[in-house]
């Protein structure tokens, strides 16, 4: 049942709201458009959260992170914006994004974003 929506994203009930647990989902296929040169940047993000009332429906995760594949956005900015939809609506006891992106010009980069309560 559908209980939260933000942005597409769809939250359903925690089965086990009463006990701590950790859920990692992760994906190579996140991607987006560098704003600066507008060539397309490529990476894995990886989400790890213990859920409170909420957790993620991961076809809307799916979806959701596709529709930035053609946004001009640098990598700091999606992994804030990842973590801060997520947040709003799953409102998780606590959360990390991390976004792992191919090397570009001989840099890799790696950004973490976390919510604690």
């Amino acid at each position: 049942m559908t209980q939260n929506q933000v942005d597409e994203l769809i939250a359903l009930n925690n089965p086990y709201p009463n006990r701590d647990y950790q859920v990692q989902c992760s994906t190579p296929e996140l991607t987006c458009v560098c704003p600066v040169t507008g060539q397309p940047d490529f990476g894995t993000v990886t989400m790890t959260y213990v859920p409170d009332q909420s957790i993620v429906e991961l076809k809307s995760l799916k979806i959701y992170l596709g529709k930035f594949r053609d946004q001009g956005i640098h990598h700091e900015g999606i992994t804030n914006k990842i973590l801060d939809d997520l947040v709003s609506l799953l409102s998780p006891r606590s959360m990390t994004i991390e976004t792992d992106w191919l090397v570009r010009g001989g840099i890799r980069t790696v950004v973490k974003a976390s919510h604690n309560i």
